[in-house]
């Protein structure tokens, strides 16, 4: 196989969610739904105001911090 018949990331492109053009709205349901579910896992709180960008990295770090996901 040569690099161009590589197969592409399946992940697709991975942004940084401050260069999002929609980060400053508000989490999608399915954002919110799994949110939710890591905050509860790990016992913390989810805040009412956060915005895509945020929910974004909140869920990185719950992630993480649960074991879940990467």
């Amino acid at each position: 196989m040569t690099d161009n018949d590589q197969l592409p990331d399946p992940r697709g492109a991975i942004k940084d969610p401050d260069e999002w053009v929609t980060g400053d709205e508000p989490p999608t349901a399915a954002q919110e739904s799994y949110l939710h579910t890591l905050a509860r896992e790990a016992g913390e709180e989810v805040p009412d105001d956060l915005t895509k960008a945020e929910a974004s990295r909140r869920i990185d770090e719950l992630q993480e911090e649960t074991g879940r996901g990467r």
